[in-house]
């Protein structure tokens, strides 16, 4: 299995640290507001890995943290005159809902900065007396000319590196580009008593302490959106790897954007979306597949085009997983010493998805070369009928192969159940109930009319001792 390795920018052979172990963090969301469709995009994509490397047999130590006090949090609270820790409590209750909703599962660990304060100062103790953080009025800086490497995560020369995004210009740094590890507390504001007074973490300071907390000195992965690469991380490999003296992380993995309709989202061009408005016309699964229809690395457009397509060809999937709990619950026939030319076909199919799907995901999971795997077994399916030979074993081996490939994906969960098929499914229920009233009518003229205004829509019917199946022959 190879992985993209945004240190190196090398795809790399992945050997954990320790054996069999593998220890991963994922920079998790500062909780001021509804979670968006960028945070869907990145909190999937290392649901999926996870999920993978579980499928190979590893056992993963996933950590997520939760950011529930910070400077967007508390100038949101005085926005709404609301106390920052409810607010935050509030988003973070939310944010879980959403995850649910899409199939997201919970980390082994969720911790949140407010939790661990008193762990974030002992830190920041270490670095001072190590040289290498200082204090100016309360506030208490890391020395970037103290990180002879600073700036190898994102490849940038310490002459080419400016302040970043959260840095706050301040006279009194030895140097403009030194990033906070503990804010000095504004008259009103939220704090925690210090050795330095009263204040709060830095943003970056948080991650570093509570991954070395749970996962180490040393951990395999570290991920989060590509717009996280600096300041956020370059600043964590620079306070951790000076508190422990050990390189921080192994394999940095790092997400694409979102776009809506080819444009950045943005509140200020109007195309923001959160994931609960999106979850207004589309379930989370239909939104889940739409994202991993896309590598992980790539940018993704979103757009309603693409998400009813993917409504779509979930469906598809859905009537192929339906057509193998009727033809198992219907089999009859005796099993076959010798398997049937349409059976070696079926099997020959599902051992080729299978194997197409592993050499996808061991190339820097890659879901988007995944999909055609699911698509060739699902036309495969699609194409049998009640007169195909093949034996209840052989069907259910490629049921079997639909849910290692949901389990791996994070998809295919819902019990295809007639009534759960979605509208399209209902609808030909309904008009297979009609057309077989017809018939035991000898209306056979409407009955016929029925069956090929179906065949028309691409809905083929087919009919045995056993009842109607139907099967979708237009792609």
């Amino acid at each position: 299995m190879r992985v993209y390795n945004t240190l190196t920018r090398e795809k790399e052979e992945f050997v954990p640290l320790n054996g069999n172990k593998v220890g991963m963090y994922v920079c998790g969301p500062t909780v001021y507001d509804y979670s968006h469709i960028g945070h869907a995009r990145s909190y999937v994509a290392f649901d999926v890995i996870r999920r993978y490397l579980e499928y190979k047999g590893y056992t993963v130590i996933y950590i997520q943290n939760i950011t529930d006090v910070d400077d967007k949090i508390i100038n949101r609270a005085n926005e709404l005159g609301e106390n920052p820790l409810s607010l935050s409590k509030r988003f973070t209750e939310a944010y879980f809902e959403d995850m649910d909703k899409l199939n997201v599962r919970r980390a082994n660990i969720h911790p949140k900065v407010t939790d661990h304060i008193p762990e974030i100062i002992e830190f920041i103790d270490v670095l001072i007396k190590k040289g290498y953080a200082y204090e100016v009025d309360g506030n208490i800086y890391f020395s970037i000319e103290k990180a002879e490497d600073y700036g190898k995560l994102s490849h940038q020369s310490m002459e080419n590196i400016l302040a970043g995004a959260r840095v706050e210009i301040d006279e009194n740094k030895k140097d403009s580009r030194d990033f906070a590890l503990w804010k000095k507390a504004k008259p009103g504001e939220i704090f925690w008593e210090s050795p330095w007074g009263k204040g709060r973490p830095g943003w970056h300071m948080e991650c570093s302490t509570m991954a070395v907390k749970y996962l180490g000195p040393s951990i395999d992965i570290h991920g989060g959106g590509m717009d996280l690469i600096f300041p956020h991380h370059e600043c964590e490999i620079a306070q951790s790897e000076a508190y422990t003296g050990k390189p921080f992380v192994k394999y940095w993995i790092h997400n694409g954007f979102v776009t809506i309709n080819k444009e950045k989202m943005s509140k200020s061009l109007g195309n923001f979306f959160t994931i609960r408005e999106v979850l207004e016309k589309y379930d989370g699964e239909t939104i889940r597949f739409f994202l991993l229809n896309t590598h992980y690395k790539s940018p993704i457009d979103y757009s309603d085009q693409q998400l009813q397509e993917a409504k779509q060809t979930l469906q598809r999937i859905y009537t192929a997983i339906n057509k193998l709990k009727t033809l198992i619950r219907e089999q009859q026939q005796t099993e076959q010493n010798e398997p049937s030319k349409e059976e070696k076909e079926l099997i020959e199919q599902v051992e080729k998805s299978k194997q197409k799907l592993i050499d996808a995901m061991d190339d820097d999971f890659n879901t988007r070369e995944a999909m055609p795997a699911i698509f060739e077994l699902t036309r495969a399916v699609n194409s049998l009928d009640t007169k195909s030979k093949i034996s209840k074993k052989a069907l259910e081996k490629t049921l079997q192969t639909y849910n290692e490939i949901g389990q791996i994906l994070g998809i295919l969960q819902e019990e295809p159940k007639e009534a759960d098929m979605g509208t399209v499914g209902k609808l030909v229920d309904i008009l297979i109930e009609l057309r077989n009233k017809f018939r035991k009518e000898n209306n056979y003229e409407t009955a016929d009319y029925i069956r090929n205004k179906l065949m028309e829509a691409g809905i083929q019917l087919e009919d045995s001792k056993e009842g109607t199946i139907w099967k979708i022959i237009k792609q």
